[in-house]
């Protein structure tokens, strides 16, 4: 592997291998910004990458490794080399089916090889040859710091440039997006400019006071001092007193930072595109005597605002705040967006009117938290895949809760999970997310929830929002977080425990403080997966509490527009989609983009039939793989289509329906996906398929 480091961070220094510094251009004062490093932009990491033994999308493991359910191995402790290896694995397998029989090497995937003098083979194994730049996006010693990194593949092509951001989904860390922008960016010969958006996986171990570097390596936290990926507010003293009250707690940056990172990520991931502009006139800039002139500019440069979760919400807002016209289109999947209030936009779909614009994250997160355990006992939802991953004990004990506090009616298990679901129906979520809830709530919702409502709230660790808090366990009590896994947590988690082997804890629970899952709730001496602590994180949204006022203050700085400025943009969505549903969101967007763009709007609204929200599920949970198609291959279809756009003026498909066929088999043993069961978007679809906006009015076929 040919390998060169630039570090010019003294304690980035000490962990590196080889150190020179990445020059900044010699330019005149009145030279563009393109010319120059970015002030917000810290110390800069290069390293180049062969295309074999290491490369940019695989790290050297190639599809086959991708593919792998075996981690990469890591010596003890870990390099910061492995844990990318394994970062990249990890996230990779997270985020797309990559199953063969899923579509992952045919339908998307790793689809070619590039060498180091940038050679393309194709079909090849996904490696790719190229130079990675890493720096923290550093605004000042407040713990802000926004991991941002460019990878520049070996095929890429100066005269005729191209950039696609890959903001991380979720609480993920920068290579969050590898499988997703990364992916598509990489083959086509584009740079891809990752945002971790300020969360990523910064955790304080507060009992050993040491922390994440933006390399994967751990140090102390007073030694890492501004290099540290995330440090939490406390004074010595104050972390002495809350450990002697509360011992072995993790802080979490997303949770903790008390900055609502959320309210930035358009401009993080506007940042990353400067930095990309940076790195690729540093790398192509032509030589005069008085320097270098810029050749990769906006007005020559193809840029795609993409991503996928709220990383595809990172994108929107980004083209949103885009006053210097850095981004030419959009083409996001399942964005998370959450707009300003608008009673002029309305929703229908067949005999069903919503009006209003959509719902925000913690409206429906909350509500969600409180209800799905309960809905998992409605007799519509006998069937679900991987039913077995919610207790039906603890699941009707949840319905006895509600049902005694007035929340849900009925007065069997049965009927009142019949009535928790009914609620979650009408307040929004669509028919065919029903299969969806237990595997939903078991894997994602109360981690989402409890994280937001630290976040938007910027409660700080010390603050034990709802009685929460995160801890390693021994059997179901808090334990000190082991070397091993804290070592690892750059790679292994996602920023949102339960994670790298930290787990939620509740703190209020009968007989002091216990895993919350398996907790025995104060008020009702049973185990309900807490009721108390959801019915407390429901009414931070619906209560007058000073902290509910912080949340929604919180939840008021991140709603966008929707005006994306006239710019090209496809947004994919699933249909069956219940973490981010479609008519609390992309719905909505479309209508409000209608309204604020008017004959100027060039969105483009395509919905999914038969896909949801996490496509790594559907090879790991036996029934997804009959009932969901990957989202994935029409992300990567709305790449392609606004890509064709933007260099060759191709049209952009309709707003419509896509209409998928599931695969056939049993649960867990489903047939070979084919391109029959993902028919491509439809230049003209057919008027039952067609979905129309006019005067804030979407009208959704059923």
């Amino acid at each position: 592997m040919n390998r060169c480091l630039h570090v010019l961070s003294p304690l980035a220094l000490a962990l590196a291998t080889l150190s020179v510094a990445l020059p900044a251009f010699a330019m005149p004062e009145q030279a563009q910004a393109f010319n120059v490093k970015p002030r917000f932009i810290g110390d800069i990491l290069m390293q180049t990458y062969d295309g074999d033994s290491d490369d940019l999308l695989t790290a050297g493991l190639g599809r086959a490794g991708i593919q792998s359910a075996s981690a990469p191995t890591v010596s003890t402790p870990p390099t910061a080399a492995e844990l990318r290896k394994r970062a990249i694995h990890g996230n990779y397998r997270a985020l797309v089916d990559t199953s063969a029989a899923g579509g992952f090497g045919t339908l998307y995937g790793p689809m070619i090889s590039v060498s180091a003098g940038g050679t393309v083979t194709s079909p090849g194994d996904g490696r790719i040859a190229g130079t990675e730049y890493l720096a923290f996006a550093d605004r000042g010693n407040d713990g802000g710091n926004v991991t941002l990194m460019v990878q520049v593949p070996a095929h890429f092509n100066p005269k005729k440039p191209c950039i696609v951001t890959g903001t991380s989904s979720g609480s993920r860390g920068i290579y969050g997006a590898i499988g997703t922008s990364g992916e598509w960016g990489l083959q086509k010969g584009c740079a891809v400019a990752y945002a971790d958006k300020g969360s990523g996986n910064g955790m304080h171990d507060l009992a050993t006071d040491t922390v994440g570097l933006i390399d994967g390596l751990r140090a102390d936290a007073a030694l890492a001092g501004a290099d540290s990926h995330f440090t939490a507010d406390l004074s010595p003293s104050e972390r002495a007193a809350f450990l002697a009250a509360w011992p072995n707690r993790v802080a979490i940056k997303h949770a903790h930072s008390k900055r609502n990172p959320e309210a930035d990520w358009g401009r993080d991931t506007l940042d990353a595109v400067r930095f990309a502009f940076y790195v690729l006139n540093d790398r192509y800039g032509v030589k005069t005597p008085k320097g270098k002139v810029r050749t990769i500019r906006p007005g020559n440069t193809v840029v795609i605002a993409a991503s996928v979760s709220n990383g595809a919400g990172a994108a929107l807002a980004a083209a949103e705040q885009d006053s210097e016209r850095l981004i030419d289109g959009v083409a996001v999947s399942e964005p998370q967006v959450q707009l300003q209030e608008n009673d002029r936009v309305t929703v229908r779909r067949g005999a069903q009117v919503r009006s209003g614009s959509g719902r925000p994250l913690y409206d429906y997160s909350t509500l969600a938290n409180l209800l799905q355990p309960c809905a998992t006992l409605s007799p519509r939802a006998a069937g679900s895949p991987f039913a077995v991953a919610v207790s039906p004990v603890l699941a009707a004990n949840r319905c006895e809760a509600l049902a005694a506090r007035g929340v849900i009616d009925g007065d069997t298990p049965e009927a009142r999970g019949d009535s928790a679901l009914q609620a979650l129906l009408d307040y929004g979520w669509e028919p065919e997310s029903i299969p969806l809830t237990a595997t939903h709530f078991a894997f994602a919702v109360p981690a989402v929830t409890l994280t937001y409502a630290n976040s938007y709230g910027r409660f700080g660790v010390e603050e034990r929002v709802c009685n929460y808090s995160y801890a390693a366990v021994a059997g179901v009590t808090p334990a000190p977080w082991s070397a091993t896994d804290a070592a690892l947590s750059f790679a292994t988690g996602n920023g949102v425990p339960p994670t790298a082997g930290l787990q939620i804890i509740n703190d209020a629970a009968q007989g002091g403080p216990t895993l919350d899952g398996a907790s025995v709730t104060a008020s009702t001496g049973k185990q309900d997966y807490n009721v108390d602590g959801a019915l407390c994180l429901r009414e931070l949204w619906t209560g007058g509490s000073v902290d509910a006022a912080r949340v929604r203050e919180g939840v008021d700085a991140v709603r966008v527009k929707g005006d994306l400025g006239g710019r090209p943009a496809i947004i994919v969505h699933g249909r069956a989609d219940a973490l981010v549903p479609v008519g609390f969101t992309s719905r909505p967007y479309l209508g409000m983009n209608q309204l604020a763009e008017g004959r100027r709007s060039k969105l483009r609204y395509v919905e999914v039939t038969n896909a949801q929200h996490f496509d790594g599920f559907i090879s790991l949970f036996p029934g997804y793989d009959t009932r969901y198609v990957p989202l994935h291959a029409y992300y990567v279809e709305a790449l392609d289509r606004m890509y064709a756009h933007l260099t060759a003026d191709a049209p952009l498909p309709p707003s419509q329906v896509v209409r998928t066929t599931p695969r056939a088999g049993n649960p867990g043993q489903a047939t070979a996906i084919t391109a029959s069961n993902v028919p491509p978007m439809s230049l003209s679809p057919a008027a039952a398929d067609r979905i129309t906006v006019r005067g804030g009015s979407v009208v959704v076929p059923d």
